[in-house]
């Protein structure tokens, strides 16, 4: 096996396909092999195993394993990892949608994709920061008015949030609108005292980002939840939460970013407490008066005539 310069320190990256194009030259045929086939079909690569990389490129799996470890990773599930992380930032969803042609029939979809999901709350209980986020309650409790931003897929997690912190507060601002003009226009007010939540997951919304740098610029506090520290939301945040948010098809899971939302609300809440039982006491008789829930003593049950066999 040919030794190559992949794993020296000396060599300065942007990323894992990068390193691998750059390394071609030195590899050997059967580097060569398993490098071509990943860089080909990268998307389908990064969730295959060794041993089914080995088929498709006709070498061993220690081949395959060694090739990751020359290229400086601790190993496969290394090199595997990192890249899945990089694809989730550069997949355009056509791409995504290629990559779920690994799942085989409806059950393991639905099997592999809750897998996920329970994996990402894992390691996103596991990295939490509570340190920070008790940081970041503090900045929601004591901003003047809250600007709330998450557009494209992550949109239903800035309205959820919005929808309790309405209750919750009595100045929250939604930046809701897939125009850029009016983003921009509705973020324009921003200044000291105010705080802007910014919610961006792989890939991340450019919209977001130039509004989080915006209301920094501004003087206002800016709390990120993100994916990991090297997010461009984590650059310009006072402080961050972080959520695995794994790539698993064409769809983001937005199971882990919703529970710490979940999390925030509720600690706030708790913070809120005398201001909130008000709030509901008045909305519940609101609710009542105009029949907003339904309630199941309130439903009107029709009852048949019984058949008594009679005829007309």
């Amino acid at each position: 096996m040919q030794q190559f310069d992949a794993g020296h320190e000396s060599q300065k990256y942007s990323g894992l396909v990068e390193r691998i194009e750059a390394e071609m030259p030195q590899m050997s045929k059967g580097q060569k092999s398993i490098a071509r086939f990943i860089l080909s079909d990268y998307e389908r690569a990064a969730y295959m195993t060794a041993a089914k990389i080995g088929e498709q490129t006709g070498v061993s799996e220690s081949t395959v394993v060694r090739f990751t470890m020359e290229l400086g990773y601790d190993g496969y599930p290394h090199f595997q990892k990192l890249l899945q992380e990089e694809l989730k930032e550069k997949l355009t969803y056509l791409q995504r949608l290629n990559a779920s042609k690994r799942y085989e029939g409806d059950a393991q979809v639905l099997k592999s994709i809750m897998q996920t999901d329970i994996e990402n709350l894992k390691h996103t209980m596991e990295m939490a920061d509570t340190d920070a986020f008790s940081k970041a309650v503090q900045m929601i409790l004591t901003a003047r008015k809250i600007y709330l931003i998450g557009l494209r897929s992550s949109s239903p997690l800035s309205s959820f949030m919005h929808f309790y912190f309405t209750l919750l507060f009595d100045d929250v601002r939604h930046i809701h609108t897939s125009s850029a003009n009016e983003v921009f226009e509705q973020v324009l007010p921003i200044g000291p005292g105010d705080l802007i939540i910014g919610i961006s997951f792989p890939r991340y919304s450019s919209r977001t980002i130039q509004s989080i740098k915006y209301a920094r610029q501004r003087g206002a506090g800016v709390l990120a939840i993100t994916d990991k520290p090297d997010s461009p939301l984590s650059d310009n945040a006072d402080v961050a939460l972080y959520a695995r948010s794994e790539m698993a098809s064409f769809v983001d899971s937005l199971t882990s970013p919703l529970s710490v939302i979940n999390a925030l609300i509720v600690a706030v809440g708790i913070h809120r407490r005398e201001h909130i039982e008000q709030t509901f006491e008045a909305l519940e008789n609101l609710w009542d008066e105009y029949k907003v829930y339904d309630k199941g003593k309130d439903r009107i049950t029709i009852i048949p005539e019984p058949d008594l066999g009679l005829q007309e």
